[in-house]
């Protein structure tokens, strides 16, 4: 039947509502496109809500925001100052419903080549600028959606680095002793992070080094809250040549591919494009990479030669697909059940919890229902279907029109709830979609 009509149920009569999709470039929250933004202790330029507002008007609904802080690299803790307005940035992408990635680093690559010293923090620095930071991470838990590791290199990357190699004139050299000093600092950022959250390690390497095994996530492993668990991978070099410029470090390089295809089913994966090298670069390869390894994120403007070779069409697609892009299918209502039926077209699930529930409603009152099963989006994996069934056995007696709420599991607003891909069902004042059924409950 027609997805625009509602239903009346009663126990004699199930019925069924289908759902057409929609190909339209849906603003969800934690995936998709971002923008790059950055800012420097030496010249801080805060987010500016007008231009925050204009990405979501595109469909992008996040940033990465490097935060530079030179004037603390030599030692001193990072001012007050400094931290207001770090504060103030999150609150303006809170009221302008953008989420965040967030990396910290101390110094910026000029020209090529490259030499010492980098300008980067000793150990003890970094994990006492870790420290100051733990209170902003947990306040702004509903903004940022993910930490990069950084801290440690230029561009916090974690290659040309005074403090974490044995000679910084040879940053590819990295001694037992530096990953000692490597893995504190990842250990310090899980510990500083709220617990809901994850880190992102800048290679497949620094990660099974500081988890100690080479063995990828496995479906009972992924979001239990564990180390491994909760440290994702981002590629700045993504395509950028055959093992992407040292972010593949295996030998055979398979094994890596091979890594983070098992490990990002369960974890955020994303970054940036950084030079043409093609075919790899051209679109039929991008895309097929970024749907074996699960991509969720990537920034939109660089490497723009790279982003023009695929095309608007390339890039629509990419646009759509990249992380989750849940699709109602058919819905089916009774006087005491309702089933509902969603897929995955995305290219990954949602790394960060989410409970999907029923929204009932009638002219004055208001009863979520919870899904007897798959309510953790979670697991909604690509490529596939779930069925939700929601019992109401507990709702009171009345008619009620049906929706599909997918919220933030930390902010009440609906610009971090998720829109499915359909035509006519999205509520944007509520953040709901509308199941376009009746349910007459008693």
């Amino acid at each position: 039947m027609c997805g625009g009509i509602a239903f009346s149920a009663s126990a004699a009569e199930p019925e069924t509502v289908t759902y057409t999709a929609s190909d339209a470039v849906i603003a969800n929250p934690e995936r998709g496109f971002y923008k790059h933004t950055e800012t420097h202790s030496t010249g801080y330029t805060p987010l500016n809500a007008q231009t925050l507002a204009g990405y979501r008007d595109q469909g992008i609904t996040q940033i990465l925001r490097v935060f530079y802080l030179e004037d603390f690299a030599s030692g001193a803790a990072i001012s007050d100052a400094y931290l207001a307005k770090v504060r103030a940035d999150l609150d303006t992408a809170r009221e302008a419903g953008i989420s965040v990635i967030v990396r910290f680093a101390y110094a910026q690559g000029g020209d090529w080549p490259y030499s010492a010293p980098y300008g980067d923090a000793s150990l003890d620095t970094v994990l006492a600028h870790i420290d100051q930071l733990k209170p902003v991470f947990s306040d702004y838990v509903d903004v940022i959606e993910l930490v990069q590791q950084g801290f440690i290199g230029l561009w916090g990357e974690g290659y040309y680095t005074d403090h974490f190699v044995a000679d910084p004139a040879n940053p590819g050299v990295v001694t037992a002793a530096d990953w000692e000093k490597r893995n504190a600092v990842l250990k310090a950022l899980l510990d500083a992070v709220p617990d809901e959250r994850m880190v992102a390690a800048r290679t497949m390497f620094s990660k099974q080094q500081y988890v100690g095994s080479a063995d990828p996530l496995t479906a009972s492993d992924g979001f239990s809250g564990s180390d491994q668990a909760r440290i994702g991978h981002h590629n700045d070099c993504f395509l950028a040549s055959a093992d992407d410029y040292g972010t593949f470090l295996s030998d055979p390089i398979t094994l890596d591919q091979e890594y983070l295809e098992a490990d990002s089913a369960y974890l955020p994966v994303g970054g940036e494009t950084c030079g043409v090298n093609a075919p790899r670069s051209e679109w039929a390869s991008a895309s097929a990479e970024m749907q074996r390894y699960h991509y969720s994120y990537l920034n939109r403007d660089y490497n723009a030669d790279v982003l023009n070779s695929w095309g608007e069409t390339g890039l629509t697609e990419t646009a759509q697909k990249l992380g989750y892009r849940f699709v109602m299918t058919e819905s089916t209502v009774s006087d005491d059940s309702v089933s509902l039926s969603v897929r995955n077209d995305g290219w990954a699930a949602p790394y960060n919890l989410r409970t999907a529930q029923l929204v009932l409603k009638s002219a004055d009152a208001t009863h979520p229902v919870a899904f007897e099963d798959h309510s953790d989006v979670r697991t909604w994996a690509p490529g596939e279907t779930v069925t939700l069934t929601g019992l109401l056995d507990e709702v009171p007696a009345g008619t009620y029109d049906v929706y599909l709420s997918v919220p933030s599991a930390s902010s009440a607003s609906g610009d971090y709830a998720v829109q499915v891909a359909n035509q006519g069902t999205w509520d944007a004042a509520t953040g709901l979609n509308d199941l376009k059924q009746k349910v007459t409950v008693g």
